[in-house]
């Protein structure tokens, strides 16, 4: 017998992000003075009442097995949230909660895709998908938001990279890595398209609470037939800081669900049960911690935005959600540090973690590789600093 490995699993690309998290987490534990851009986490901690309501779980000896799909009580706690902020009816046997984002995302590509499915993803994108749907066995199609229409595609864009072969278009709004919201005109246009096309919509809503200006919109809200061809994504981890609870949540049609909570039941079983508490408070109780650290967030993305545009040699659009902010660097790619090209985004971000103990995420793995991705969800202080640190480099550049 020959003990390979799966071909299907080695081609799985590691994780950019984590790796220059980990690396920077690395050197903080030497003593170094390292400013990390690269967080991907709210810098706050689970508020109070959440944390409250999980210790009051454990002690009540909610502890045990739940629904593999999730409590009964969650679902309509976020069936109830779905109303009330996204303006959608799902019912709870529509919902299935998973552990965390990506699991979501998972069961979803696993649930839909045959092999060979296409699934349109527009870049910059999180680099994420393209690995999860390869796993589920699809074809990741990219096209391209480029940074003359805000890095966001287009109703046509969609249209023209349509196949007979395409099953789904994952759509991120707010947008990870670039923190851009789809307007509701965008958002009308493309859902006729996807209508007409008689293809899903993954709609990764993970960040809609932090919009800083405009509206957030669901775009399975804007019609019954775009509703049927929605599967919504969303989660507690960034507007609630609850990243390490691990709990996600679709909702899609009852057919969807059925399969989805099917597939979860065999591999995961249920989420975590305390968590899964915990989570009904957030949705439920005060939603002050959640507006204070919106307003944080805005402080902080106007503080960096204006220090980095006072930057030469880089720029940025201002970002209108989440906490990134994506920087097109292409101009120091061409420019020499001792003596060396720079290169690469991946080299750049090395230079600056090793020389200037400032982590930044290089976005090649995002889709475009003369763009760095800088994550704001840490103090304004260590966002000074860290500018400091990158002016100083580019002022090294020849």
């Amino acid at each position: 017998m020959s003990l390979t490995l799966s071909k299907k699993a080695q081609a799985v690309k590691p994780s950019s992000t984590l790796a220059i998290t980990a690396k920077a987490k690395e050197l903080k534990a030497q003593g170094i003075d390292v400013v990390g851009f690269g967080a991907g986490e709210p810098d706050f901690n689970t508020p109070e009442n959440i944390c409250n309501a999980a210790v009051e779980a454990i002690k009540n000896g909610q502890t045990k097995y739940t629904p593999a799909a999730g409590m009964p009580e969650l679902k309509k706690a976020i069936s109830d949230k779905f109303r009330r902020f996204n303006h959608l009816d799902y019912k709870e046997n529509q919902i299935v909660v998973s552990n965390g984002g990506k699991h979501s995302l998972t069961n979803i590509f696993e649930a839909i895709l045959n092999p060979g499915d296409e699934v349109i993803i527009p870049t910059p994108y999180w680099l994420s998908y393209p690995e999860i749907v390869k796993l589920s066995d699809g074809v990741p199609v990219f096209i391209r938001g480029g940074k003359e229409q805000g890095y966001k595609v287009t109703a046509q864009q969609i249209a023209d990279a349509c196949t007979e072969k395409t099953k789904a278009l994952v759509l991120n709004t707010p947008s990870n890595p670039t923190g851009m919201v789809y307007t509701r005109k965008e958002l009308e246009e493309i859902a006729k398209v996807v209508v007409e096309k008689d293809i899903y919509v993954v709609a990764d809503e993970m960040y809609e609470n932090l919009v800083y200006e405009g509206e957030f919109v669901s775009i399975a809200s804007l019609g019954e037939e775009i509703y049927k061809r929605t599967i919504t994504c969303s989660g507690v981890s960034k507007s609630y800081a609850m990243t390490g609870w691990r709990i996600g949540y679709t909702g899609s049609s009852a057919e969807l669900a059925k399969v989805m909570g099917s597939v979860q039941s065999h591999q995961t079983s249920n989420p975590n049960s305390i968590a899964q508490n915990a989570t009904i408070e957030a949705l439920n109780g005060s939603q002050d911690a959640v507006d204070a650290m919106t307003a944080e967030f805005k402080e902080r993305r106007d503080y960096m935005y204006e220090r980095i545009c006072r930057v030469p040699h880089i720029s940025a659009l201002k970002p209108q959600g989440a906490f990134y902010l994506f920087i097109d660097v292409h101009e120091l790619l061409e420019m020499s540090y001792k003596g060396e090209k720079v290169g690469s985004v991946g080299r750049l971000a090395e230079i600056l973690i090793n020389d200037f103990s400032t982590a930044v995420i290089p976005c090649a793995d995002f889709g475009f590789d003369d763009h760095i991705r800088l994550s704001y969800a840490i103090s304004k202080e260590q966002i000074g600093k860290g500018i400091d640190r990158i002016a100083k480099f580019v002022e090294e550049l020849q």
